[in-house]
């Protein structure tokens, strides 16, 4: 068991992870009674030991120094939350991998405007809860025949993940937005209410209400931007501003800037249209989207069709390329979500509906693609080159009825593949 100190500010979520992980570990871990944020992690004395200046940091009593939180709370915890296997402790550590990439950058893009940490960005803010709804949605899928995460007992993949999704649950996943994750919900509810946890994060109220847009906030300017990151500083374990309500807190530290790729999301820059140059057309994606979003699909693909302007836009099958090498659902389904992130530049311009086929160590993914323009999109821009070469795109004809059956099927999520696996779910970039 290893016992030491914590350095970190009040109601650190990343700091949560160490503190619960030391309750199963059976060490003491303490946090530093008299660490100022900003002032205690700039001295000589603290960059000796964590030269990065980021918290949390764990120094044991053995003098063993070390920073990120995951790693910490791996270091603190026992043997069971590590994992009672080589393969246990393979899927925790790739659970760790999917709470920092998958979810983090967009809980922070959606949590961090309402708890004072960055400015209002309602497209980022927007975006945020789209990816949310399909990773919560693949959540849901993978906990609907499991307790836990990873075997049949808590592990820190667990405890991790519940403590990224903390501050959404208590800030922004409202009742109505909740509603359709029931096995999501039921784990996260198991997970914060176990003794050790509540004995570090206390009981914790979900969100009640939709929080309210901050009045006379939108998308920053560059001189905002330039401005804040001058007069804000601190740090976390990946350098996050601190909320203002904890900033009221017993002299709770200043803030520091949020890590690249949670700031990337929340606050994009803006650049060149590479879709300014095509015609407009008459098709408004805008609408379909709507549509396609509130209404079953017996209406909604025939509006699609009304509307559908076959001279402007254009309709592609995209397949993937290497079928052979999938093998979890799960997983499966990540890629699928990391191209739709990496290409959140088309989502004005371009639809898809992307379905994956079959079940564990037997599936294929394949969609359909609708864009403006009559040639492939990626071409338009560098920026959009990511994923598509995974892919074979070919272009379909609306006027071909096996073409329109197809397009009709993944809007639909219906059908089999071309070898005859099942449906299994469903992705949409809107």
């Amino acid at each position: 068991m290893a016992s030491g100190t914590l350095y970190t500010y009040p109601d650190n979520f990343r700091a949560y992870k160490a503190l619960i992980a030391a309750q199963y570990g059976g060490g003491s871990v303490k946090v530093a009674p008299e660490f100022v944020f900003g002032e205690s992690n700039k001295t000589p004395e603290f960059l000796k030991k964590f030269p990065l200046g980021k918290v949390p940091a764990f120094e044991s009593n053995t003098g063993v120094c070390i920073t990120e939180s995951n790693a910490i709370a791996y270091y603190v915890s026992s043997n069971e939350l590590r994992g009672k296997s080589d393969s246990e402790k393979a899927q925790i550590i790739q659970w760790l991998s999917y709470a920092d990439n998958e979810i983090l950058p967009y809980t922070s893009a959606w949590v961090f405007p309402y708890m004072g940490i960055i400015e209002m960005n309602k497209q980022a803010v927007a975006n945020a809860k789209n990816e949310l709804k399909n990773v919560f949605q693949q959540l849901n899928q993978y906990l609907l025949t499991r307790t836990y995460l990873v075997g049949e007992e808590i592990t820190l993949a667990d405890i991790v993940l519940a403590c990224t999704l903390l501050n959404a649950y208590k800030y922004v996943l409202d009742p109505n937005f909740r509603k359709p994750y029931q096995n999501l919900n039921r784990w996260f509810n198991t997970i914060i209410n176990q003794p050790k946890v509540k004995n570090v994060i206390g009981t914790i109220k979900l969100c009640e209400k939709e929080p309210e847009v901050p009045k006379g906030i939108d998308s920053p300017s560059p001189q905002g931007k330039k401005e804040g990151k001058k007069k804000e500083k601190g740090g976390g374990d990946h350098k996050e501003q601190q909320p203002k309500q904890e900033q009221k807190k017993a002299a709770a530290p200043p803030a520091e800037e949020l890590d690249e790729t949670e700031l990337a999301l929340a606050e994009e820059p803006k650049s060149k249209d590479p879709f300014s140059s095509l015609p407009p057309g008459t098709f408004n994606m805008d609408d379909f989207k709507r549509a396609y979003s509130n209404q079953d699909t017996d209406k909604s693909i025939p509006y699609f069709w009304e509307k559908f302007d076959k001279e402007n836009y254009s309709i592609w099958l995209a397949e993937y390329k290497y079928n052979d090498e999938l093998k979890k659902v799960f997983m499966s389904c990540n890629l699928i979500t990391g191209m739709f992130q990496r290409l959140d530049k088309m989502r004005k311009h371009a639809f898809a509906s992307v379905c994956l086929f079959g079940k564990d160590d037997d599936n294929t993914i394949s969609g359909i693609w609708i864009w403006r323009g009559q040639g492939l999109a990626f071409e338009l821009s560098p920026d959009l080159q990511v994923d598509y070469e995974s892919y074979a795109w070919t272009k379909l004809n609306p006027d071909n009825a096996d073409h329109k059956k197809m397009i009709n099927q993944y809007l639909e999520w219906s059908g089999k593949d071309k070898d005859g696996r099942a449906f299994n779910q469903g992705k949409i970039f809107k």
